[in-house]
């Protein structure tokens, strides 16, 4: 059997990635391995869908080197900023590598943030990354969100223990289902727009940094999820393997359409004023006093992150649901953050 080790299997994305494999004719023929934190999970994994957990931190480096060391796959989609959860990755993979003489995969989660500029919702930006100029995705500078971690994988993937792939999803929209999600294991919802839909409940008014003006691409999560298994598919396949980009070749983006900052908080606004919650079906500019408050003092959802997913698209991947799409699904993320906040006992998973 194909052993897998999948990481953030109770959050937003490694839930959606899992519940699209559950769908695959081979499923059977893998053994699949989660870590998680609560016991209660681990249970209803191991006794509903047959998962193994291993419960522990992704964080704990001698922890992470031991699972991975122990697997052929590793689809790692929890925290992209975590070092030391790379390092134990790339540290068990090269053992399993010793060990086997067989080359690992890593398909690990990015995103789009590595992008970023400084835009503060003022102006949109004019530079159009593509998965498959790697000179271009190679000027980045290390200071970018997310790019330390990528840096580690790449190195594992020059040294030639590794065969690694990057997936930078973007702003994800909608809300998740599937067995996972109806058991109470993953967790449903998005950051992006919930943050967005939150901070302007409480204010009482859709909002946006500066201008809005500022641009970033977005992606349904099923269809994301999709991305993930075509490129499982794809690195499992040993005619489509061999020419398969991976390493500096191996970005993928998860990205579909285009919007505007604005976009989404006037989307917010005219849900808010709609439900009466709002005080006008305009967004504002978010104060100062509001980005700390609401956002720990970032402009980040101001910067523009554009793309395109040339080499996404080249391993069949053909995503429908674009900005139109997005923004009819912002009401009921209102609606969700309101009802939240009629109960303020709700938890996030």
């Amino acid at each position: 059997m194909t052993k897998i080790l999948l990481t953030g299997i109770t959050g937003y994305i490694g839930g959606s990635v899992f519940c699209r494999l559950m769908k695959r004719p081979d499923f059977s023929s893998f053994d699949i391995r989660a870590i998680v934190r609560s016991p209660e999970k681990a249970e209803k994994l191991k006794s509903k869908f047959n998962v193994t957990p291993i419960i522990g931190s992704h964080s704990d480096i001698p922890f992470m080197t031991k699972a991975c060391s122990e697997v052929d796959i590793v689809i790692a989609t929890a925290d992209c900023d975590d070092i030391q959860a790379a390092e134990g990755t790339l540290a068990g993979l090269k053992k399993r590598f010793e060990s086997t003489g067989k080359k690992p995969i890593l398909i690990n989660t990015s995103g789009t943030g590595v992008l970023i500029d400084d835009a503060r919702g003022m102006y949109p930006g004019t530079t159009i990354y593509d998965d498959a100029d790697p000179d271009q995705m190679e000027s980045l500078p290390e200071s970018q969100p997310h790019r330390p971690v990528d840096l580690k994988i790449l190195v594992g993937d020059k040294e030639n223990y590794v065969r690694a792939y990057i997936i930078l999803p973007c702003t994800i929209w909608n809300f998740a289902t599937g067995p996972l999600f109806e058991a109470g294991i993953s967790n449903p919802r998005s950051m992006q727009i919930p943050a967005l839909a939150r901070a302007s409940l409480d204010r009482g008014n859709g909002g946006m940094i500066g201008e809005g003006k500022n641009i970033w691409p977005n992606v349904e999560v099923h269809e994301l999820a999709e991305l993930y298994n075509l490129l499982l598919e794809a690195a499992l396949s040993p005619a489509k393997s061999s020419t398969l980009g991976h390493g500096r070749t191996g970005y993928y983006f998860g990205a579909t359409d285009e919007h505007k900052l604005f976009d989404i908080g006037k989307a917010i606004a005219e849900s808010l004023a709609d439900l009466g919650k709002g005080k006008s079906t305009d967004p504002t500019t978010f104060t100062k006093e509001e980005i700390d408050k609401y956002f720990g003092g970032s402009s980040y959802l101001g910067s523009n992150s554009r793309c395109r997913a040339t080499q996404s698209r080249a391993l069949g991947w053909d995503p429908k649901k674009g900005t139109k799409d997005m923004l009819s699904s912002i009401r009921r993320e209102v609606e969700e953050e309101i009802k939240e906040g009629k109960n303020p006992a709700t938890k996030r998973l």
